[in-house]
């Protein structure tokens, strides 16, 4: 008796096409990021100026105190984000909100040196949790078939948020003064926390966890510092963000001692955010089929370029003219640098987070992606320390010298006559981060020879 045929192999099911299609909660979590960006980088742009003008620090004080605060905020993630998977991400947004509006509104309000150093110890707490728990929710709402997408969208939001802050920043400043920024920020953090409230639904939640549920939470941490690919690419891209960081440390003290009070650092600066939102979608699409890593070597190539064009404005001059417009040197080449600036980070912010939510296990994306802050922890640290001190030594606080320099340095401004000597090399500063950009470059190079040394080895 002959056997039957064994019946025809079905066809494989094809694999989910990529979609932007994304749940409520994804789209609520980015709203929510976008209110907290526009308070967060309202004060931010202005922080170096308030801790100077305001409180009476030194550069080199308020380097340090901004060193702290800004890496506060980019190293708790890994604690908030543990805290969040396990009491539920709604009850931890809603406490980080309560945090940012009482920090900023006693920013404002109280602006000693203890409460500022207390007042940015709540924001820097606040914050930490909404980073670690809307990138959580972003990795829980998609799929390694959309991730990419929903990362580009939601740096998308992000940048809006931050164009936003910074834009309502400046006239702000200019009619009420630098201390009154917080108060707008006050008033952006309460508005998310709103939404929070009567929005946020997230679709998956962690329960509570008991005493024992530590033992799988340091078991995953351990893994993540113990991948070296992931170690060293946090270093590596640590070097990006120190010169990204730039933007709030250096840049809005050397404008404003290089151009004069008229000039707008807030306005500079809003020409990173105003050139992601444009760019990051497109570029995410156009590097889709390439590995992570060759997109972050493409932004890791122009960041130094970026420090070079802020640093060439002295061989053109004290005024030049645009379209039979006047302009300032300093302003044309820090529009053209920070322009580049965010032409690179849409290269590398979203294929990095890509890559670190990768790496998750199931339901401690929040932890993991805490960890991917590492980055600009280290960056923002070690770059806000040393524009205090390279603003003191090549572009000094005009305020804080002789009446006679002060003068000197005002006739020079309104004139655009020469700058005092005291002020001629204010541009050295940006040699020093064309240097950090250029070493993170070769260090990236030999990365990917080594990684893919050891693939190789691995297949053979």
């Amino acid at each position: 008796m002959a056997l039957a045929a064994p019946p025809p192999a079905a066809d494989p099911a094809p694999p989910p096409a990529a979609t932007w299609r994304f749940p409520r909660a994804f789209w609520t979590a980015n709203v929510i990021e976008l209110f907290e960006r526009a308070a967060y980088y309202g004060v931010f742009i202005s922080l170096a100026l308030f801790l100077s003008s305001v409180v009476g620090f030194t550069d080199v004080e308020a380097g340090w105190i901004g060193a702290c605060f800004s890496a506060a905020i980019y190293f708790l993630p890994f604690v908030t984000g543990e805290v969040a998977d396990r009491v539920g991400y709604r009850p931890a947004l809603a406490s980080a909100f309560a945090l940012l509006s009482t920090g900023y509104a006693a920013l404002a309000l109280l602006p000693r040196p203890a409460p500022v150093l207390g007042s940015l110890g709540l924001i820097a707490v606040g914050g930490a949790f909404v980073k670690a728990v809307i990138a959580g929710t972003v990795a829980r709402t998609s799929d390694a078939h959309n991730r990419a997408r929903a990362y580009s969208l939601f740096y998308m939001m992000v940048n809006i948020g931050s164009f936003s802050g910074k834009t309502i920043a400046k006239p702000v400043r200019a009619a009420l003064g630098v201390g009154a920024v917080p108060l707008y920020s006050a008033g952006a953090a309460f508005l998310a926390l709103l939404v929070v409230i009567l929005f946020y639904r997230p679709e998956r939640e962690v329960a509570p966890a008991g005493p024992a549920a530590s033992k799988p939470s340091l078991a995953t941490m351990a893994a993540a510092l113990k991948s070296g690919r992931f170690v060293a690419l946090i270093l590596i891209t640590a070097g990006f963000w120190m010169i990204q960081g730039q933007l709030y440390a250096s840049m809005p003290k050397y404008v404003l001692r290089t151009v004069g009070d008229g000039a707008s650092p807030e306005w500079y600066a809003n020409v990173n955010p105003f050139m992601v939102v444009l760019c990051v979608v497109p570029i995410t699409q156009l590097m889709r089929g390439r590995a992570a890593v060759t997109s972050i070597g493409v932004a890791l190539a122009m960041i130094p370029l970026s420090a070079l064009l802020m640093a060439l404005s002295p061989h053109l001059g004290r005024s030049m003219t645009l379209l039979g417009a006047p302009l300032h040197p300093v302003t044309l080449m820090m529009v053209l640098g920070i322009a580049l600036q965010g032409l690179a980070e849409c290269f590398l912010a979203p294929r990095y987070l890509e890559y670190a939510s990768k790496l998750a296990p199931p339901g401690r994306e929040a932890l993991y992606l805490g960890y991917a802050h590492l980055n600009t922890f280290v960056a923002w640290f070690i770059g806000f320390v040393a524009s205090g001190y390279l603003l003191e030594r090549f572009c000094p606080d005009p305020a804080r010298q002789t009446p006679a320099l002060r003068a000197a340095h005002k006739a020079a401004i309104a004139s655009g006559a020469p700058l005092p000597a005291l002020w001629e090399h204010a541009h050295y500063l940006w040699f020093f981060f064309v240097g950090v950009g250029a070493l993170a470059f070769l260090a990236l190079l030999v990365f990917q020879r080594v990684t893919a040394a050891e693939d190789e080895r691995g297949r053979s």
